[in-house]
């Protein structure tokens, strides 16, 4: 789709899945639960109790490794009617320490791509998780000098965007936010009337993938991140 982005003077940037790899680590872990819950139901079964747990709880812990975390102990106690051993338990806590441990890996092309907008654009880090854990990704990455500000929202629908935009003094045509979720980085901006442009991950979870019906063509779908420097720079 043909987009102008001529007015564009800040550009949003999602983290997880779209500056570094993130979701690949939740399904290593969601394998390996669902091995140590063997004795007691099937993987599907176990699979889909997990995600269940983790929709009840994402009010109460909202997103993130140690959310995820407490949802494996309590579905591993709900899965094994309490029987579950403490050496599982204490493993289920290892593989969450173990994520939140796991080296940083950037995706192809982001600091390249940082390097050539920083100059030119107001960027920012838009981002939901563990304010924690994002912080410290955020270090690791060794791109915290190329973002103007960094925000860790508890969810990403359009009141959070307008009303960090409406703090910032940002408006909403000079506004682009470029992530790889349809759900949290595309149609919440669209719905607000800024501009989204999707890259998207090859692995999505499963709350953040979006019906057929909901799709748009408002937007400007990319296959790599460097593809940002034909239509920004």
């Amino acid at each position: 789709m043909e987009l102008n982005f001529k007015d564009i003077t800040t550009i949003g940037f999602d983290a997880d899945d779209t500056l570094w790899v993130n979701e690949t680590y939740f399904r290593q872990a969601e394998a390996a639960f669902a091995e140590l819950l063997e004795p007691y139901e099937t993987k599907n079964t176990i699979d889909q109790e997990l995600f269940k747990m983790e929709m009840r709880n994402l009010q109460l812990y909202g997103y993130g490794i140690k959310g995820f975390m407490l949802s494996m102990i309590e579905s591993a106690l709900q899965l094994s009617n309490g029987r579950v051993s403490q050496e599982t338990i204490s493993r289920i806590l290892d593989l969450g320490k173990e994520m939140i441990a796991h080296n940083l890996e950037l995706l192809d092309g982001v600091q390249e791509v940082l390097e050539a907008l920083a100059p030119k654009y107001r960027l920012l880090v838009l981002t939901k998780g563990d304010l924690l854990d994002q912080e410290r990704k955020l270090e690791k990455s060794g791109l915290i000098d190329y973002f103007h500000h960094v925000e860790v929202l508890s969810d990403k629908k359009p009141d959070n965007y307008s009303r960090l935009l409406e703090h910032l003094e940002i408006g909403v045509s000079e506004f682009l936010m470029v992530g790889n979720s349809l759900k949290s980085d595309v149609l919440p901006i669209l719905e607000l009337g800024a501009r989204a442009i999707h890259v998207p991950f090859h692995t999505t979870w499963a709350h953040e993938e979006v019906r057929p019906e909901e799709h748009t063509n408002n937007h400007l779908t990319i296959s790599s991140l460097r593809d940002l420097l034909k239509y920004l720079n």
